[in-house]
């Protein structure tokens, strides 16, 4: 499974950027499919996530700024980022809810793709 995060750039406080995620590799619809940025000191937690059925969900931090959408119940998502701000510049990582795994020798790991790089400048 390869998950392939795109569209990221450098861009002026209240600018705009619209990522692209693509999951392939698998045959299966995941649900939800979610957008992550990693909090330091923590693990990756998501920022938003959409359903197979649309429905959206948003963190507190980018309600009403953002925008999730899919390509109906494919694995392709978007992510529409506007009025962005100096602390959202991170790197951004797309990937199931709860992460997908590998399993290896019985351990299971989550498995990313290398994610965006969001940069917004004051």
């Amino acid at each position: 499974v390869q998950l392939q995060a795109s569209g990221g750039g450098l861009v002026q406080a209240g600018g705009s950027l619209r990522l692209s995620c693509i999951i392939s590799g698998t045959t299966s619809n995941i649900n939800p499919i979610g957008w992550y940025r990693q909090v330091p000191g923590q693990e990756r937690v998501p920022i938003a996530s959409i359903s197979i059925g649309g429905i959206p969900n948003y963190g507190y931090s980018v309600q009403g700024r953002f925008t999730i959408s899919r390509e109906g119940a494919e694995n392709v998502v978007y992510l529409q980022m506007n009025s962005l701000k100096p602390e959202d510049t991170d790197v951004y990582y797309c990937n199931g809810i709860p992460p997908l795994v590998v399993v290896s020798d019985g351990t299971e790991t989550a498995h990313w793709g290398q994610g965006t790089q969001v940069t917004v400048s004051s």
